[in-house]
């Protein structure tokens, strides 16, 4: 059998179908490559068949041998042939220098998502409407929530039963499953990272999820981990604003964030995501622990990357409000405001998520069921995105400062900026309009301490190149 490298390889086996093979069943699989091992877990799929997925990282042959506690699946052995990857497979995304993201074989990851959290739980057609939607927007990651909120009632959840009251967390639902990762793999084929939030404080008791016991959050994290993990395109987001939920202490946070770094084979990124009571509370997770691989933030401000930065990891500001109308205040931004907040946070070398909440229109609020954008805003992200990915950079992912200048200047309407530009060769600039989505020349050349004139209105960004 062949399989791309960063692929995935599955292997099924039949097994004992009596009692709870949910919890009763160990069954792992050893996969080698020369000297190197990776071990993966198993899963129960329904109806006796287990199965389990492996992502093969280098080319060449790999053997594998089965490992379990059931006979039957114990000591099946076999091979696979890791071939190179296809056109558009650039591998998993990796955290590179220190601030900054990249694709395994090198290539550029730009981390401009958007949040959508309960698109995989609507009907099939509102789902293809959320991708054909996705399909020509300028987003590459989506967060999106596994668990229900207290006030739906889907035809399925990740554990048997879809009736507060009646659910049963020690089975989980294959269906359920199948339906969630083809969604996953719908979101690769379309080169979008798919940014999995585990646990949320939206149950409040309704499904008992966010009150399990710490053996089922266990066992719910080896479930989800052994089925999703070798999609590359999975992130582990291990809860949506985790403050909010009272049932869960830090120190419970803590082990369950190590108990997903012990599940996953591959080290996928790995964050939480805070809550924050808009211009009152903010209580950021600390991302300093070593199981934690980028910060991922709640937060209004742009231009706090710049202290966040003192912390080596990545930040992600993936929800600092959201154009639309709802009546809360993180819910009604003009496209201006939210590009605006953009345009901040991505030249204080941080990165910046979308969000929408129109409530009104034919597909409610795209935040929560997705559907169809309605915001001018996606528009102006891609121009974003394509002024972002001109810019000269280091090894590390750092703008070379040595050969270009980013300067924005926000909602302000100054006639001339003063800058201070590294001494030698002049440096050209270009005057970037965020609203007008165009980029125009500016006579002469600069070195120095200099001063640009500029026209007076706001959302401006200067590009100086050597």
């Amino acid at each position: 059998m062949t399989v791309e490298r960063w692929g995935v390889h599955e292997l099924t086996l039949t097994g004992p179908a009596d009692g709870n093979p949910f919890a009763d069943v160990e069954f792992r699989v050893a996969y080698r490559y020369r000297n190197r091992v990776l071990t993966v877990d198993g899963f129960y799929d329904g109806d006796g068949m287990y199965r389990a997925r492996f992502s093969p990282d280098r080319e060449g042959e790999w053997s594998y041998v089965t490992s379990s506690s059931a006979p039957e699946l114990d000591g099946h052995r076999g091979t696979l042939l890791c071939i190179p990857p296809g056109p558009g497979n650039h591998g998993p995304v990796r955290v590179r220098g220190a601030h900054h993201f990249a694709y395994a074989d090198g290539s550029r990851y730009d981390c401009i998502g958007t949040t959508c959290y309960h698109w995989t739980y609507q009907s099939k057609d509102l789902q293809e409407l959320t991708l054909a939607s996705l399909r020509s927007a300028p987003f590459d990651k989506v967060r999106m929530c596994l668990l229900p909120t207290d006030g739906m009632r889907p035809e399925r959840t990740p554990f048997a039963g879809s009736t507060p009251g009646s659910v049963d967390v020690s089975r989980f639902d294959p269906a359920f499953f199948a339906d969630f990762e083809a969604r996953v793999a719908d979101l690769l084929s379309l080169g979008i990272q798919a940014d999995l939030i585990l646990f949320h404080p939206y149950d409040r008791g309704v499904w008992g999820f966010d009150r399990m016991t710490a053996a089922e959050d266990a066992a719910y994290l080896r479930y989800v981990v052994a089925r999703l993990a070798a999609y590359r395109n999975v992130w582990w987001s291990l809860s949506n604003e985790y403050d909010f939920n009272r049932e869960k202490t830090i120190a419970d946070w803590d082990r369950l964030l190590q108990l997903v770094q012990r599940y996953d084979p591959y080290q996928r990124l790995r964050s939480i995501h805070n809550g924050t009571k808009m211009y009152e509370v903010f209580t950021p997770y600390d991302f300093g622990k070593p199981w934690i691989t980028h910060q991922s933030v709640q937060h209004w401000d742009g231009a706090e990357v710049a202290a966040w930065r003192a912390c080596p990891k990545p930040v992600v500001i993936d929800e600092i409000g959201y154009e639309g109308n709802a009546g809360r205040r993180w819910g009604n931004l003009t496209a201006d405001e939210m590009v605006h907040r953009f345009w901040q946070g991505m030249t204080a070398g941080g990165y910046v998520g979308h969000g929408e909440s129109f409530v009104d229109r034919e597909t409610r609020a795209w935040i929560s069921v997705g559907g169809r954008l309605y915001g001018e805003s996606p528009a102006r992200i891609a121009f974003l995105r394509s002024v972002f990915a001109e810019l000269p950079r280091g090894r590390d992912g750092e703008v070379d400062a040595s050969r270009c200048v980013l300067h924005y200047l926000g909602d302000r309407q100054p006639s001339a900026v003063e800058l201070d530009l590294p001494l030698g060769d002049p440096f050209r600039f270009e005057l970037i309009d965020t609203r007008t989505l165009t980029v125009t020349p500016v006579a002469g050349s600069y070195s120095g301490s200099c001063r640009i004139p500029l026209p007076t209105h706001p959302y401006l960004a200067l590009r100086g190149t050597r």
